[in-house]
């Protein structure tokens, strides 16, 4: 299982740059966004994984390795909210600089297919 999950960080970060040296804007966007998702992972991931296993302590059970850690989940989850809205954001921008310039690419040059 660890295997997996550190194939799919690796897969994902190494997708992601590879998406950020584009010179598309789009293309830019996409890479970051998978950049996000495998950082997001990997926050996970230093949970534990633990299978069936509930995530918050209960005080008459006090052994923490039988619980899951809530704090990677929840940082998770926030991270996931905010990359979603500055996806966005950042979306808009790129239909405004495309409305304005007639292009999508970084260095400004027009090319047409």
């Amino acid at each position: 299982m660890e295997w997996i999950l550190a194939l799919a960080i690796g897969t994902l970060t190494g997708c992601g740059i590879w998406l950020l040296l584009r010179p598309r804007t789009f293309q830019f966007i996409i890479g970051l966004t998978l950049l996000t998702y495998a950082v997001n992972l990997f926050i996970f991931a230093m949970g534990r994984l633990r299978l069936n296993a509930p995530p918050v302590i209960d005080p008459l059970l006090a052994d923490p390795s039988r619980y899951a850690d809530p704090v990677p989940q929840a940082l998770v989850l926030t991270a996931i909210v905010i990359g979603f809205a500055t996806t966005a954001l950042f979306l808009v921008v790129l239909l405004a600089s495309r409305g304005m310039s007639d292009t999508d690419h970084v260095d400004g040059e027009e090319r047409r297919p």
